[in-house]
């Protein structure tokens, strides 16, 4: 399901027409990495994963190669500069002694990352020969994950009542993670290219100067409409919120949620007061129990939304959630459909799961389920192949960097004797002592087609382990390779 279709939750990094793509220069980060190298730092600090002594130093360095890795993928124009001080050897504009800024040839001192900044770091091992550089367990679940500033998404403004209104930032907090955008290169220069496009007249096959115009036949005649007197034609609203009314929150389904929804909290820059307003609104439609119907106009299709207050939660360790609204974006009729029989005579038994079987599935759910989930604890398995690719290709690293595939099955997890117990339990009290999992109806036997798919996948496999695919692949004679009769089932 294609999360946003309407792209309301479009990065604005991501298009190049953006006005936040072209004044990026003013937003970007700068940042210099300090690493203190006194001998204190190469003091053992602790085992590593495969049992070698590691130093504080290691553990730094280590931690800044993986960094700059992670922020070339989410933020590729920002600054980095890597400082060495109390150092041996000194290299720095004020020629101070025990300093010693680490840079690349043609390169500033605090200039844009690049992949060859990040291979010349990673070289500092071969003048440090005990080091022996490991992914740092915390930078793993980091390294090539896109990660979003929380930053404003657009400013909308509140209408609540005639000649009140206040504004509103709008923030997006679940997103699809998509790789970057495309940037087509000069073959030769290696330089970015320019796209632009030219209008030629089918008449006369001159170049056209004015902008395009398009028309309507309308009696005999066309009428003719510019692009931005189309956009005024087809806008119904101004892309403002305007209140409607309040409902009680047991109005509000779990189904009427069918995207992510957007986070609201106010501001006072252009509209002094909105604060004030918006607490007041908060707090009653928390003491209340409602939540406010408002109508959203914007470039996307017009759509009643939910605003629904969320109130402050603060732990000994900090704010958990902060106060604001949440806008649900509410569906049409025709988004909501109605469950089809199963069974089209009524007059059929249906099969209902008896009072044992459902004590089993509870059993076996409760066994397996994961404490404390969040969809934030696992990264995009095709992504991460994605930018290891990207790092390989880019570092001319002569292997690909493992990838760890974090949605497959806990198969450590899953052997755990209670959870097996839990699991035979349950197929017992469904299928019975009988049951054959090769067979297709459950009733003991396997199918001939089944059969038949287990035969292929052994031929196939006795077939793969005869050839040695790197040497064919190599001396390029893969493609001279025949194929078997009988399909490969795989």
């Amino acid at each position: 399901m294609d999360l946003d279709p309407d792209e309301v939750f479009r990065d604005d990094e991501d298009d190049p027409e953006n006005q936040f793509h072209q004044d990026r220069e003013v937003t970007k980060e700068l940042v210099v990495f300090l690493v203190d190298a006194s001998p204190k730092m190469f003091s053992t600090a602790s085992p590593s994963e495969d049992q070698k002594d590691e130093t504080h130093f290691h553990i730094a360095v280590s931690c800044i190669a993986q960094s700059l890795k992670t922020q070339i993928i989410n933020r590729s124009y920002d600054e980095v500069a890597i400082c060495f001080f109390n150092t041996r050897e000194k290299k720095n504009l004020q020629d101070l002694n025990g300093v010693y800024v680490f840079n690349v040839a043609e390169r500033e001192d605090l200039d844009r990352l690049t992949a060859k900044l990040i291979k010349e770091f990673d070289l500092v091992e071969v003048f440090i020969s005990f080091i022996d550089f490991v992914l740092i367990e915390d930078m793993k679940d980091q390294l090539r994950r896109r990660i979003f500033r929380k930053r404003i998404v657009r400013k909308i403004t509140f209408i609540i009542s005639s000649g009140l209104s206040i504004e509103l930032n709008t923030y997006a907090l679940l997103r699809p993670t998509v790789p970057g955008a495309i940037t087509w290169l000069d073959s030769v220069t290696n330089l970015p290219l320019k796209t632009e496009r030219s209008f030629i007249c089918a008449d006369t096959g001159a170049l056209m100067q004015e902008p395009v115009r398009h028309f309507q036949p309308y009696k005999n005649e066309n009428i003719k409409f510019s692009v931005e007197e189309l956009s005024a034609l087809k806008r119904v609203s101004s892309g403002h919120l305007r209140l409607l009314g309040f409902k009680p929150l047991s109005c509000l389904k779990d189904y009427h949620n069918l995207r992510p929804s957007t986070f609201v909290y106010p501001c006072d820059q252009e509209v002094i007061g909105s604060t004030r307003v918006f607490i007041a609104l908060h707090r009653s439609m928390l003491r209340l129990q409602r939540f406010a119907v408002a109508f959203h106009g914007s470039s996307s299709p017009y759509r009643l939304v939910a605003l629904v207050a969320q109130d402050e939660i603060i732990r000994p360790g900090g704010q958990i959630e902060s106060p604001g609204m949440h806008m649900i974006y509410l569906p049409y009729s025709d988004d909501i459909r109605h469950v089809e029989e199963h069974f089209l005579n009524t007059d059929a038994a249906v099969p209902r799961a008896s009072d044992d079987q459902i004590k089993k599935a509870a059993a076996l759910m409760k066994r397996i389920d994961l404490k404390d989930f969040s969809v934030c604890q696992f990264a995009n398995p095709a992504l991460q192949r994605h930018y290891a690719i990207l790092q390989a290709i880019a570092l001319d690293e002569d292997e690909m960097p493992e990838t760890k595939d974090e949605t497959l099955p806990d198969e450590e997890g899953m052997a755990r004797p209670g959870v097996v117990k839990a699991v035979e339990e349950f197929k017992l009290s469904v299928y019975g002592n009988d049951y054959d999992e090769g067979s297709e109806a459950g009733n003991g036997k396997a199918s001939d087609t089944s059969k038949k798919r287990k035969a292929d996948a052994e031929l196939v496999a006795k077939e793969y382990a005869n050839y040695d695919w790197a040497d064919l692949a190599d001396k390029g004679k893969v493609k001279l390779c025949t194929v078997l009769i009988r399909p490969w089932i795989l």
